[in-house]
Formats: structure tokens, C-alpha cells, sequence
């Protein structure tokens, strides 16, 4: 029988963004410390709601529902009990449902290349929000899908945003100097990556003034730019397509070299 508390404590943590994984017993044959139907919840810290049984299986199956959750992929597993160090020798079956958040891109800036990219990010399973302080260049229908659309001084606003490791920052203001202010607001934080655009002598010169600024070669480190694959013309759609490559390669941990290499 299926647990309403855990389920609706599952769908509560996941609405708020948590990784965790849904334990499920699905067939059991034999001595067995829980009954089909038995749920429990294992967050990515290890910690878990509701029992499947205790003791060293309980340990074997928060191991294997933080493995999924790793990998981001639901498991159906086969258990003999008695290999996990229990009496009972039953047999059991469970299926491990991982429930992850969406990838969240945020998109500083409103012009061009901005909205190629959100029409590219748009195709692809990303939250996205834009950022911008001019009016005329943020709406709801320039950016119909978009999760949301935040206008204001774009490095105050980005300072008070939260942004977790499953966040990807594409800076691409009107300017340098918009460019900078929107950096050093985000340098600091979780983001899984931090792209800016502009040529060589542009970022060098931004990195320059920021090291000036008290911010260390470590930080910067961290920032991608220029952004992108190299594959683009200047077109903004291309340029678009290269820094979402870019980002898939990150997010997915992939080199982004040819396909025919592997072969």
C-alpha cells in the first residue's frame, strides 16, 4: 500500500528544487522485513523519509537510491537479503525513482544574442530567467516561455537571486562595463557555470579592472570567456548555439570533441 505522507513529502521537496530518489518495494517473495507497496525517501544528503526495513539493507538501499541520484537514471533491483546480512534470506525487488530539478540558465541581458539564446534554451529542459534594466527590451512576449523575467539594476538583482550549483549564468549585457557589475555580483556563487561574452582583448581588459577590484586570479578562474565552442560565426544565432554547447559540455560532462574521434 502506497504511503500519501511519503508521497505528498516527496512531491513537496522535489516542487522546492531537492534531489532525492523514491524508494518503492515492487515484488517480494519470501521472509521480508516490509511488504510490496513499503516507500521510502532518500534525499541527496543521505537523510530519509519512511522505512523499508532497517538495518543493513536499509543502508544497502539509501547506497544505491544516492547512486541513482548520482546518476540521474531510476533503477529496478533485484535483492537477496540474505547476501545483505539478514536472517530473514527473503527476496526483493525495488524500484529506485530519482526526481531531480530542471537546469536553470540565467540569461543577463536582453538584446540579440540574448534572445537567441533563449530560443535555443527554450528546446532544451532549462528554467529560464532573464535579467535586464530596460523595459523595452524584457516582456513576456519577447520572452513568452521564460520562468522569469526580473527588471532592476541588473548587479543588485543577481546579488539577492538564488543561485544554486544547478544554475548556468550567461552574461551578455550592452556593455563592458554592465558586463562587469553583472560578474562580480556572481562570481562568488554556486553556479555550475559562469560564461561572459567578448573578444580576448575585452575580457582582458574586464579582468583586468576587476583584479584591480580586489576579485583574484582563483575567481576568475572559474568564469568562461570568451564564451562558447568555437564554432559560430557572428551571427547571434550561432553564437547562441556555441555557448549552449558549451554549457551541455559542462553540464554533462562530456570533452565536446567529435563524435567520429570515439569511433
Amino acid at each position: 500500500m502506497l504511503d500519501i505522507f511519503i508521497l505528498k513529502k516527496t512531491l513537496e521537496l522535489a516542487g522546492k528544487g531537492a534531489e532525492l530518489a523514491l524508494v518503492t518495494i515492487t515484488k517480494s517473495n519470501g521472509s521480508t522485513p516490509r511488504v510490496v507497496g513499503t516507500q521510502m525517501t532518500v534525499l541527496k544528503d543521505g537523510s530519509i523519509i519512511g522505512t523499508i526495513g532497517g538495518g543493513a539493507i536499509e543502508k544497502k538501499i539509501i547506497e544505491l537510491a544516492l547512486e541513482a541520484i548520482e546518476d540521474g537514471e531510476d533503477k529496478s533491483i533485484f535483492l537477496t537479503l540474505a547476501d545483505e546480512g539478514m536472517v530473514c534470506g527473503g527476496e526483493i525487488e525495488i524500484f529506485i525513482q530519482v526526481f531531480k530539478p530542471s537546469p536553470e540558465i540565467l540569461i543577463v541581458g536582453g538584446g540579440h544574442v540574448s534572445l537567441a539564446l533563449y530560443n535555443v534554451a527554450s528546446l532544451l529542459n532549462f528554467d529560464i530567467v532573464i535579467f535586464e534594466d530596460r523595459e523595452e527590451f524584457i516582456s513576456h512576449e519577447r520572452f513568452p516561455n521564460a520562468k522569469k523575467l526580473i527588471i532592476g539594476k541588473i548587479d543588485k538583482e543577481l546579488k539577492e537571486y538564488k543561485i544554486s550549483e544547478n544554475t548556468y549564468i550567461v552574461i551578455v549585457t550592452r556593455g563592458h562595463k554592465y558586463d562587469g557589475e553583472a560578474l562580480e555580483a556572481v562570481i562568488n556563487s554556486r553556479a555550475k557555470y559562469i560564461g561572459v561574452i567578448g573578444s580576448e582583448k575585452k575580457v582582458m581588459n574586464m579582468f583586468s579592472t576587476m583584479k584591480n577590484r580586489g576579485i583574484t586570479d582563483y575567481q576568475l578562474s572559474k568564469v568562461y570567456s570568451p564564451i562558447g565552442l568555437n564554432i559560430a560565426d557572428n551571427s547571434p544565432e550561432e553564437i547562441a548555439i556555441s555557448i549552449l554547447a558549451e554549457i551541455l559540455s559542462v553540464k554533462n560532462h562530456k570533452s565536446g570533441g567529435h563524435m567520429k574521434a570515439l569511433n
